[in-house]
């Protein structure tokens, strides 16, 4: 299947590409974002889009070394005044490994010809501290404020804010209503649903699709908000499992239709929310209706603790791909609306249907600086990348809703 795609994708490269800018012409693009892809063989999906994304330590130096430019042109186009940014991250005073993170957006940034400073909104920051990431690097973080709905630190007020917060946590009581902020804090997990994203996801992917003259199926991932879950209540997770039947009965007619032998399955989702946390596979209803003390865990963790109460049912696509003797996955990053990075995420103890979003997984390398130098010859990065793509046109379109 990949190599079909990736012939009529570079034969209809111009028309597709006319396409996808004049879906973002005019619309709101967030400085970066990041998409997990599912390659099933016979389909290949957007299973998880991230606005907010960490892991940019994981992209591979190539990608990297042309990142700069990406950035340049990006913040000149959007944000043409900007000389001094901060950049908010995350109040993880403790995760060594997400100051990786941190330290190499910072360093992309400076690449790029920006004064860069680095907060917390953390409340246990009083003043800046200096931490150490997992490899020994250090970086100063300085405690931010707000003054007239301006965020700000003691080294001065930005041009910009990019934020690599989420925002599962609203922060009510600071005022960032003179902020200029991107990605939009509007687009944090206080408020943003999954559901909403994979509606505007697989009608985008059914207009590409459409194009390239495929079965919109091969690229969707069909998705259903199951709203007032309460893990601990066997009546919700029995109207839960019931809803699993269901969509698994619809999988098993488009696997009958694409001659898929292998049985379907479902990842039950928390709505909100990111970091592998609230995912749980089943392969039937009965599974759901039957979760051991493990699974109802899993599905009452949530990043900053506030429980999950409303998830999502989504077509389970397998992956594949295999690095060595592991279970792999591609992640594929934006700057702006340009691919700009990504790697495989793998994991040796997880199955082809299960996620691999989860403590033991470990990073390859994937380069999309391939496509640049020899197209023809890079499938991976070619039909990822566009995957990539209809997920980034999702996202201009939730924020579309926004303003709505």
């Amino acid at each position: 299947m990949k190599n079909r795609i990736h012939t009529k994708l570079l034969n209809q490269c111009d028309q597709l590409l006319k396409w996808y800018e004049a879906e973002l012409e005019g619309a709101y693009v967030p400085f970066y974002s990041s998409f997990d892809v599912r390659d099933g063989g016979f389909k290949i999906g957007n299973v998880d889009g991230n606005i907010f994304p960490a892991g940019f330590n994981n992209i591979c130096q190539m990608d990297k070394e042309s990142a700069p430019e990406l950035i340049t042109e990006h913040l000149q186009a959007r944000f043409p005044n900007t000389q001094r940014i901060l950049l908010l991250a995350e109040d993880h005073l403790k995760n060594a490994f997400y100051w990786e993170n941190v330290i190499a957006i910072k360093e992309l940034l400076q690449e790029a010809d920006y004064t860069v400073d680095v907060g917390m909104l953390s409340p246990e920051l009083s003043d800046s501290v200096e931490l150490e990431s997992f490899s020994g690097k250090k970086i100063k973080v300085e405690k931010v404020k707000s003054e007239a709905g301006q965020l700000l630190t003691q080294l001065g007020t930005p041009d910009l804010v990019i934020s690599n917060n989420d925002f599962s946590n609203s922060y009510p009581e600071i005022d960032f209503s003179k902020t200029s902020m991107t990605p939009l804090r509007d687009l944090g997990w206080f408020q943003r649903k999954k559901h909403t994203y994979f509606e505007h996801y697989n009608k985008v992917a059914a207009d590409f699709a459409g194009m390239i003259g495929e079965d919109p199926w091969l690229f969707q991932v069909p998705t259903k908000r199951f709203a007032k879950f309460d893990v601990t209540d066997e009546e919700s997770r029995k109207a839960l499992g019931a809803e699993v039947d269901i969509m698994l009965a619809a999988t098993q007619k488009k696997y009958d239709e694409h001659g898929v032998t292998e049985p379907p399955f479902v990842f039950v989702k928390n709505n909100s929310g990111t970091y592998g946390l609230g995912v749980v596979m089943a392969q039937s209803g009965a599974d759901v209706e039957s979760w051991n003390y493990k699974s109802k865990k899993k599905m009452k963790a949530s990043k900053g603790g506030g429980g999950i109460s409303e998830v999502i049912l989504q077509e389970g696509v397998p992956s594949v791909l295999r690095d060595e003797e592991a279970t792999a996955e591609p992640v594929l990053y934006m700057l702006g609306q340009e691919l700009a990075g990504g790697f495989l995420r793998t994991h040796g103890k997880k199955q082809a249907n299960e996620s691999l979003n989860s403590p033991g997984a470990v990073y390859k390398r994937l380069c999309l600086s391939d496509l640049k130098v020899r197209a023809e010859g890079c499938v991976l990065e070619n039909v990822y990348g566009w995957v990539a793509k209809l997920g980034l046109l999702a996202i201009s379109k939730e924020a579309q809703d926004l303003k709505a």
